[in-house]
């Protein structure tokens, strides 16, 4: 599992001593997380996304960020064409509609880039 940190600025030539230590009551696993992602890209977006393997980002809220891929059934994954955070103690998908149809964009430049390198 991979844990990414929020913004943090460090002064340069500086001894940098990180310790996590994070208490939550954890509702949602990263495979849950990532399949209520896969089914909102399948439901919204398009049949070839799916979610991928989260990471866990400590923030103001614990969340999962699950990276969303392109695949086609004769290649395989890609691409990626975004993310989705999941909140992991209540399971909110943290997206809104631009999101959705910014990844729309991304999967569909990458269909035809695709596409057009395998022709």
């Amino acid at each position: 599992m991979q844990v990414e940190l929020g913004a943090m600025t460090f002064p340069n030539m500086t001894d940098v001593e990180i310790d996590i230590k994070v208490r939550a009551q954890t509702q949602v696993s990263a495979t849950a997380a990532q399949r209520k992602v896969s089914r909102l890209v399948l439901d919204r977006v398009s049949n070839l996304l799916c979610g991928n393997a989260p990471t866990l980002v400590v923030a103001e809220r614990l969340r999962w960020r699950v990276p969303v891929w392109m695949g086609f059934p004769q290649l395989g994954l890609v691409g990626k064409v975004g993310e989705i955070d999941v909140d992991v103690e209540t399971g909110e998908m943290i997206f809104d509609e631009s999101t959705l149809e910014e990844m729309r964009e991304r999967a569909d430049a990458l269909a035809r880039r695709t596409l057009s390198a395998t022709s």
